[in-house]
């Protein structure tokens, strides 16, 4: 955290404006700007959007949501595509801000495309991965392009178990069994 900056509560976060169209999120009580997205995570994103859109209605479908998760101080996270379930997705209806709050149900299943970099892939592989765990998340996709692979997070009995795709390899999704695309699909998407 910069020497100049204070560490903020969530409600001070919520309720920050610069005056500014400067998006950010919450890391450790710490505001930090939100870079723009590459094109290759936009359209991965939206690919696999428009695969989900044989099994989930889009109104559980978001992208741009705010997450708050756990951590040493309070954090949020904009994951790149997530699925929310019927009471989340009418609490959210009737929020004037699209954040997921810690008393609020979480997401059903989460999308997150790694950007390059080995601080991404921390981020994506590491600390995400506890703090959607930390939520209850029951389904956590990493897509990344550097790795050419999907790795499927499944909750099970309180933990993580993952499941790596690579190529020509159908994805197995717990949540959706008749999903019928592969890890090359997904990342080809993007090219």
């Amino acid at each position: 955290m910069t020497a100049t900056q204070q560490c903020l509560t969530l409600e001070e976060y919520l309720t920050y404006d610069d005056g500014t169209d400067t998006r950010y999120t919450l890391v450790n009580g710490e505001r930090v700007p939100v870079p723009s997205e590459s094109d290759l995570n936009n359209v991965i994103a939206l690919y696999v959007l428009s695969v989900l859109l044989s099994f989930v209605p889009i109104q559980r479908l978001r992208r741009g949501t705010e997450l708050v998760v756990s951590g040493s101080r309070v954090t949020t996270r904009i994951p790149d595509l997530m699925v929310v379930g019927e009471e989340l997705d009418l609490a959210l209806s009737n929020a004037s801000r699209s954040v997921i709050l810690p008393d609020i149900p979480s997401p059903d299943w989460v999308l997150e495309v790694v950007s390059p970099g080995a601080e991404n892939e921390a981020r994506d592989y590491r600390y995400k991965r506890s703090e959607y765990a930390a939520r209850g998340i029951a389904e956590y996709w990493i897509v990344d392009p550097a790795q050419a692979q999907v790795v499927v997070l499944s909750w099970v009995a309180g933990l993580y178990e993952e499941q790596v795709f690579k190529g020509k390899e159908r994805i197995i999704s717990p949540m959706w069994s008749g999903l019928q695309v592969t890890a090359a699909q997904i990342l080809r998407a993007g090219r």
